[in-house]
């Protein structure tokens, strides 16, 4: 073996690499140091060796090294995704963004590149967590430590929503802050918390939940640009807002007396808003025909006191002339539906032809009278006025 030319006696007997029969940690002689230099001969050439012929001369080390330091240059392009940007450090510090597509840095430990994904949706769970199966959700863990809330009329509520937040400012948010997705998480917590406990229990759980969404969103973008975070939030999403299971049962039936007497409200509302209207407009058809009869009135009076005033005019400008004709408009007025008629006996004594009614001979009579004739003609009535 080897180790039994080594050693200090020269009995040859066995005991190891350390010869004399005695271990390292034994009582004999104490074992020699190893040889570096030796050690480091013998590298050298076990290098050699592997060489092929001629690469342990001058010559070959420079080929060696260019090679190396060809491998080192090319080791410093890199590709960024259409999704990602670039951020390149030169010994640590921010040098310079990049665009995807292939880029070019100096090698490492001179530059280094970092390629956050800043087109990618990233959404931030609170209250609960998805539970995934084959790729789909196929159900959600509560966290009741994040979802319990206190709102502003003291009541608890449970509130579970999601938070989808993009990288607006990739240096600021691989630098400025340490933890950014617990960053988002807790600011997304506060940001409800505070909404929450400014909004009423009943507010929170039906009509007010787009504006406790839209409220929050704005707080939470906010704060985080007040942390110089980079961070952009794209939208709030309530999942579910809702009592402790622990009161669920007791908050559903005052929610449904809530609903019944929103209904009798609407059914009210309803009924006024079909029997007002009628009212007011039967009301205004009523006041528009009084004062239609009013306007009637007044401008019939007034048509009557302009004609009267015409006739006074007419009256005083030839008073015999305007008496006469008034009295036999007078007269024609009174007598126009008479039946009887006045002969002048003037008239009668000069030769006139008696008066024959002809209206009467138009005036079929039910006896007495031919098919195509008329009755006889009544007695005419001569001299003075009937």
């Amino acid at each position: 073996m080897p180790w039994q030319n080594q050693g200090g006696g020269g009995s040859g007997g066995g005991g190891g690499p350390w010869g004399g029969g005695q271990s390292p940690w034994g009582r004999g002689s104490r074992p020699q140091p190893p040889n570096l230099e030796e050690i480091l001969r013998r590298g050298q050439d076990r290098f050699r060796r592997l060489l092929p012929g001629g690469w342990g001369s001058g010559r070959g080390v420079i080929v060696a090294l260019v090679v190396v330091l060809l491998f080192w240059g090319l080791s410093g392009f890199y590709r960024v995704e259409p999704d990602e940007q670039g951020v390149v450090l030169r010994f640590g510090a921010l040098n310079r963004l990049t665009q995807p597509g292939l880029n070019y840095h100096l090698p490492t430990p001179i530059e280094s590149v970092l390629t956050p994904k800043v087109t990618r949706v990233t959404p931030t769970e609170i209250g609960y967590r998805s539970e995934q199966a084959g790729g789909r959700g196929v159900g959600a863990i509560e966290v009741p430590e994040e979802a319990l809330m206190l709102t502003g009329d003291e009541n608890i509520v449970q509130v579970n929503f999601t938070v989808f937040w993009v990288i607006k400012d990739a240096p600021k948010f691989l630098f400025d802050i340490r933890n950014p997705e617990g960053t988002v998480k807790a600011a997304a917590e506060s940001a409800m918390r505070e909404v929450i406990g400014r909004t009423a229990l009943a507010s929170a759980l039906t009509e007010g939940r787009e504006k406790v969404a839209n409220d929050t969103k704005k707080l939470m973008q906010d704060i985080l640009n007040s942390y110089g975070s980079g961070v952009d939030v794209v939208d709030l999403v309530l999942q579910k807002t809702a009592p402790p299971d622990q009161v669920n049962a007791a908050f559903s039936d005052v929610q449904s007396a809530k609903i019944d007497l929103d209904r009798l409200v609407n059914e009210a509302q309803a009924y006024r808003n079909d029997v007002v209207p009628r009212a007011r407009g039967d009301a205004a058809r009523v006041v528009q025909e009084a004062e239609a009869y009013r306007q009637r009135v007044v401008l019939q009076a007034q048509g009557d006191a302009a004609r009267f005033l015409s006739v006074y005019k007419s009256y005083k400008a030839a008073e015999d002339v305007t008496t006469r004709r008034l009295y036999i408009e007078a007269i024609e007025n009174v007598l126009k539906n008479a039946s009887k008629i006045i002969l002048d006996k003037a008239a009668t004594a000069s030769g006139v032809v008696p008066y024959l009614p002809l209206p009467n001979l138009a005036q079929p009579h039910a006896g007495g009278a031919s098919p195509g004739g008329t009755s006889s003609p009544s007695q005419p009535q001569r001299g003075g006025q009937q």
